[in-house]
C-alpha cells in the first residue's frame, strides 16, 4: 500500500476540491429539495384531488427509478430537447443545463424532495386527532392548525427518517462523477486511481471521507433529535 500518494499535494488538492464540491452539492440540494418536499407534503395532505394525484405521481416515478438513471435524463435527455437549445445561450434558465452542477444539483434536489414530501406527509396524516381537536377548541383556523400545531409536531417526528435521507443523499453525491467535469470526491479518486493505478489507496481514501462525513452528519441528527425529541423519551423517575 502506497499511501505517501494520496498526501502528495496535487492529490490532497484533488480530494479537497472534491470536499467541498460534494458538500456544496449535498447542502444546497437539501435546502432546496426541503423547500420543494414541504409545499409537496402540504399538497398531498391538502383537499385538493387532482394535486395530490399529480405530486403522488411525482413522488411515485421519483421513488420508482434510480438516482443514477435521472441523472443521465437530466445532464444528457434535457440537452437533447431543441427548445431548450434554442434558448440556452441566452435564455435564462435554460443556460444552465449546458453546466454539470447544475444538471446534477436538480436531479439531487428534486430525487430528495420526492423522498422527503412522502416522510413528511406521513408525518402529517399521523398527527395525534386530540391535538388538533384542541386547537380547533381555542378558534384555531385550518391554517393556524397547520402552521402551529401539525407542521411542528410533523417536523419533530421526521427528525429520525430525515437523517437517514440526509446520510443517504451524501453517499448519492458520489453519482455527481457519472457528470463529466464534475470533480466530487469520487471523481477525484478516480483520477487519483488513472494517474498511479492504485485503486485500493485511492477509493479507501474515498470511502473515509464519506465515513467521516456520515459520523458527523448523524452525530448532528442525534443531538437534534435529542433536543427536539425529548418530549417522547420515556420518563425517568
Amino acid at each position: 500500500m502506497k499511501w505517501h500518494v494520496i498526501f502528495e499535494p496535487q492529490n490532497l488538492e484533488l480530494y479537497a476540491t472534491g470536499i467541498l464540491t460534494t458538500l456544496g452539492l449535498l447542502f444546497s440540494s437539501l435546502g432546496i429539495g426541503a423547500v420543494l418536499a414541504l409545499i409537496f407534503a402540504l399538497l398531498l395532505t391538502g383537499p385538493w384531488a387532482p394535486l395530490r394525484w399529480i405530486v403522488g405521481a411525482y413522488t411515485y416515478v421519483i421513488r420508482g427509478t434510480p438516482l443514477l438513471i435521472q441523472v443521465y435524463l437530466i445532464y444528457y435527455g434535457l440537452g437533447q430537447l431543441e427548445w431548450i437549445q434554442a434558448r440556452w445561450d441566452d435564455v435564462w434558465p435554460w443556460t444552465h443545463f449546458k453546466e454539470p452542477f447544475f444538471c446534477a444539483l436538480l436531479a439531487f434536489s428534486l430525487n430528495t424532495a420526492g423522498y422527503t414530501a412522502e416522510m413528511l406527509a406521513g408525518a402529517i396524516r399521523e398527527t395525534s386527532a386530540g391535538e388538533i381537536e384542541s386547537a380547533q377548541a381555542f378558534g384555531m383556523s385550518r391554517f393556524q392548525v397547520m402552521r402551529h400545531i401539525v407542521l411542528p409536531s410533523a417536523l419533530r417526528r421526521t427528525l429520525p427518517a430525515y437523517s437517514n435521507e440526509v446520510v443517504m443523499m451524501l453517499q448519492s453525491t458520489s453519482l455527481a462523477s457519472a457528470v463529466p467535469s464534475m470533480l466530487d470526491v469520487t471523481a477525484a479518486a478516480s483520477r487519483v486511481y488513472s494517474d498511479y493505478y492504485l485503486p485500493f489507496e485511492a477509493y479507501i481514501a474515498a470511502a473515509a471521507i464519506y465515513l467521516v462525513a456520515s459520523f458527523c452528519l448523524i452525530g448532528m441528527f442525534r443531538l437534534a433529535e435529542k433536543q427536539f425529541l425529548a418530549y417522547l423519551a420515556p420518563r425517568k423517575h
